[in-house]
């Protein structure tokens, strides 16, 4: 691929086959002048594989990166290392998204020589419920600070993380060494948070174009605990990171105060994670983890209000009495 290339779109690929070939429909439609896309295959056990090498031998701009299973963040990571594109974009392989979408961002960074755009998309809750946007207001349009998006996001209390509802300027990316930290799932969240701070030049465009599908997930028992591990692991870590970022805030108060909300609600959730666990043993090691991470003095030090702080007191009181 040119190195002149606009648009490098990232696919990250695991046992998805009875969603991928929906998805690969609208890949298709994603003009070879338009962008490359990089497919990877993060050792995937299932169909996926033959699916992707069709698609890639119809299609001229697209190329299949395999390798071994290690997680979405690191096949996110392995996509970014190949790509050649002036910006990046990343869509999951279980979702969709419509003709068009991912061109209308692309159209907004270069005509306004933004660092990012931001896009909109809809909950797709297979047949469940009505699907719904993800962002149902309409912020201020025109060209504004990465920064002054997140507060307003964080202001209301609507603000999702995905890294596919944007894309982005490649070169931001390289100058702050950006790559996503495996094995951790959620990733997006500080990823997101960083990108966004970073960016002087943002647009949002609300029309919604990609379709976020809620999967109702199954697991036999052991493997259900491994995945809360992971999960409770990851949350962990993206609250140490946004500890970090809030931290230097120091010129903006309201923004460090807005961060500092959304780490403690965030982590939070760990503990009803905790609930769920089907081992006993697995949920006391995962406590006794928590603990000697001092994870409730991280958050006691970030709540900022009574609620938070009691909810906060509430759950450290349940895991002495577990423990």
């Amino acid at each position: 691929m040119s190195a002149a290339i606009p648009l490098s779109l990232i696919v990250p690929v695991y046992n998805v086959a009875p969603f991928l070939p929906r998805f690969l429909e609208g890949l298709a439609t994603v003009q070879p002048a338009t962008a490359e896309i990089i497919l990877v295959d993060d050792g995937s056990t299932d169909d996926c594989p033959r699916l992707l090498a069709e698609f890639a031998g119809r299609h001229r701009q697209a190329r299949v990166v395999r390798q071994a299973n290690g997680g979405l963040s690191a096949a996110r990571n392995a996509g970014l290392a190949v790509a050649q594109g002036s910006h990046v974009a990343f869509a999951d392989s279980d979702d969709w998204f419509d003709p068009g979408y991912y061109e209308r961002l692309l159209s907004l960074c270069l005509e306004h020589r933004l660092d990012m755009a931001v896009g909109n998309a809809m909950y797709h809750f297979e047949g469940r419920r009505a699907d719904c946007p993800i962002f149902d207001d309409a912020p201020a349009t025109g060209v504004i600070r990465g920064a002054e998006f997140l507060r307003h996001r964080l202001r209301s209390r609507s603000f999702l993380h995905m890294v596919w509802m944007h894309v982005y300027r490649r070169d931001l990316i390289e100058s702050l060494r950006m790559r996503f930290v495996a094995p951790f799932i959620h990733e997006d969240v500080p990823w997101s948070t960083r990108m966004l701070l970073a960016s002087e030049r943002l647009m949002y465009d609300p029309t919604p174009g990609y379709h976020y599908r809620q999967r109702v997930r199954r697991f036999e028992p052991q493997a259900t605990d491994r995945r809360l591990q992971l999960i409770v692991e990851s949350s962990l870590h993206n609250a140490r990171s946004l500890d970090e970022i809030a931290a230097g805030l120091h010129g903006d108060p309201e923004l460090q105060q807005l961060l500092r909300w959304q780490l403690v609600d965030g982590a939070l959730s760990i503990f009803h994670k905790l609930q769920q666990f089907d081992s006993a043993q697995a949920r006391r090691e995962c406590q006794r983890r928590l603990r000697r991470e001092r994870l409730h003095g991280l958050l006691w030090r970030n709540a900022v209000d009574l609620r938070q702080k009691r909810r906060i007191a509430r759950n450290y009181l349940k895991a002495l009495a577990a423990l």
